[in-house]
């Protein structure tokens, strides 16, 4: 499924592909990985270890794949913060704790990008075709490598760039979530059974993974269970 496409849940449509699922450990990535899997894809999901702020997002990740059965999990390590220019990779920048207006602090310069370039060599070497990312497009923080546009043009270079297209195994960019509110992505995760309690989404969560609640991440993610009408499961610092 492009992400275009209507979201349709069906275990037998992609007869056991293999599928390279980026997975950051955040409510989104495990809802998409969800999804993979009830698409009968065998998964493979890959993490990036950019040196983000919320590194706790990473052990998540190894819980979450292995808790709803990846086939494999990998954590590709680049530190970003050699570069900096943004909340989650400069300790120097704080996070912000209201909305703001534009794209905010938190945006890391080319992060897509980069996670989608991994993903795509790892698809090459696993002979997969699809490749499924958490992006969204409605409540989201502004980002503009989070667009339907963004990911059509990706898909479009990543079928001029690489062997498998040109040899005619063409690579579909899967986007689910990208018109879906929180709200609908935390009830189609409910739905697939994701425990969104292993799910870390803080921007600055603590090394436990207990939430701020006040970061725009935070507050997206809470307001999507109360839109939904469900318990929110988050562990927040205050709550400790």
């Amino acid at each position: 499924m492009s992400h275009q496409d209507t979201l349709v849940v069906n275990n037998d449509s992609a007869l056991r592909r293999k599928a390279v699922v980026l997975l950051s450990g955040g409510l989104d990535s495990a809802t998409v990985l969800a999804y993979a899997r009830s698409q009968g894809y065998e998964c493979y999901c890959l993490s990036l270890d950019y040196h983000q702020r919320h590194i706790a997002e990473l052990n998540a990740a190894k819980e979450i794949a292995a808790v709803m059965g990846a086939a494999a999990h990998k954590t590709a390590q680049l530190d970003l913060s050699l570069f900096g220019g943004s909340a989650l990779t400069d300790d120097a920048i704080a996070v912000p704790e209201s909305a703001s207006e534009g794209i905010p602090i938190t945006y890391v310069p080319a992060r897509n990008t980069i996670m989608l370039s991994l993903a795509l060599a790892w698809a090459e070497v696993l002979a997969a075709q699809d490749i499924f990312i958490g992006v969204n497009a409605l409540d989201y923080s502004g980002y503009p490598d989070c667009r339907g546009e963004y990911v059509k043009a990706f898909q479009a270079m990543a079928n001029l760039a690489t062997k498998s297209a040109v040899e005619g195994k063409t690579i579909t960019v899967h986007a689910p979530l990208i018109d879906m509110t929180k709200a609908q992505i935390v009830q189609l995760g409910t739905e697939l059974g994701v425990d969104y309690a292993m799910t870390v989404s803080c921007y600055q969560a603590d090394s436990q993974g207990e939430a701020c609640g006040v970061c725009d991440s935070c507050r997206l993610r809470s307001e999507g269970f109360a839109a939904a009408g469900l318990a929110d499961p988050t562990r927040y610092k205050h709550h400790a």
